[in-house]
């Protein structure tokens, strides 16, 4: 496994609570890194060879502006290239987000995202995106859009292995699955017999959230930074022999129901919808491994 991109999410809290999210951020949920946790984390990404880019997403990160701004100076200085992915709810103008990007601009970030869809910004209302991606060209920083098709329009033909998603397809896990499986049309569980999103046998990046916990695909973790150093986790992961990556990477999500036994009925939008619903039967067999309760819905 060469990892050569490390996502910080630097908090699941979000302005939004968009159906699709699969960390189901929202105003009110937990979880925020200090600015000794990016320390901790960005100090152990220069042990770990090969690591060239680190992100700051979330949640949204540019609600903890300080804290982000603080988190791209340290990794520039430390040799990494930069990148950030926001829904730009602070681009309240053009002129406005110049304000925002300009201390961004002087630190050197490699490239931004903003997320621009019906999910944050609906037809009928102000696009701030917009105005955030046009203030990001006039700056001249690197900028890309992050726009997912409306879920009715769900194909389950594309494949992503661990490319992070800029355009298309709906990830039916987490809030999506609550919210937009509806009447969508689904296949027998036994017909996912491969994972089309992540490929653990040749992972090149991590996620890495406010509680610790090192994710291969959100949800599915690999160690905890408070307990072992990002190094000795990437090193000892070995993904045919890890619970959930392993019969994963042997018969996609459909091992995990052979292996485990689980009682599923009914059918499947897509191969995230299955493995989403078996890690949830699965969580009280294997709680290290599939954390934390906020990627699962699971919040007091």
């Amino acid at each position: 496994m060469v990892i050569t991109g490390l996502h910080i999410l630097q908090t699941y809290q979000c302005v939004f609570e968009c159906d699709h999210c699969f960390v189901y951020s929202s105003p009110n949920a937990k979880g925020v890194m200090k600015i000794s946790d990016v320390r901790k984390i960005l100090k152990e990404a220069k042990t770990v060879d090969n690591i060239d880019w680190i992100y700051f997403e979330g949640g949204e990160p540019f609600l903890y502006y300080k804290v982000m701004l603080w988190g791209i100076s340290k990794a520039i200085e430390y040799g990494f290239k930069v990148g950030i992915v926001t829904n730009a709810y602070w681009a309240t103008s053009i002129e406005d987000a110049i304000e925002w990007l300009t201390p961004i601009l002087k630190l050197g970030v490699s490239e931004m995202s903003f997320s621009d869809d019906e999910y944050h910004y609906p037809k009928n209302e102000e696009n701030l995106s917009v105005y955030g991606f046009k203030a990001a060209k006039k700056l001249n920083i690197p900028v890309n859009k992050i726009s997912i098709e409306d879920a009715k329009n769900h194909s389950q033909d594309i494949e992503w292995k661990g490319k992070p998603v800029v355009k298309g397809k709906v990830m039916f896990k987490g809030r999506a699955v609550e919210k937009l499986v509806g009447n969508l049309i689904g296949k027998p569980w036994i017909e996912f017999n491969k994972c089309l999103d992540e490929d653990f046998g040749n992972q090149t990046r991590v996620h890495i959230d406010p509680f610790g916990y090192v994710h291969v695909c959100q949800g599915i973790t690999i160690g905890n930074i408070n307990q072992s150093s990002l190094k000795e986790i990437l090193y000892n992961f070995e993904p045919k022999n890890h619970q959930i990556c392993g019969p994963i990477l042997k018969g996609g999500p459909a091992q995990l129901i052979k292996d485990y036994k689980i009682d599923l009925d009914g059918e499947f939008v897509d191969e995230c919808h299955l493995c989403y619903l078996a890690r949830l039967k699965l969580r009280n067999i294997f709680p290290d491994l599939l954390q934390p309760d906020q990627v699962y819905g699971e919040l007091s």
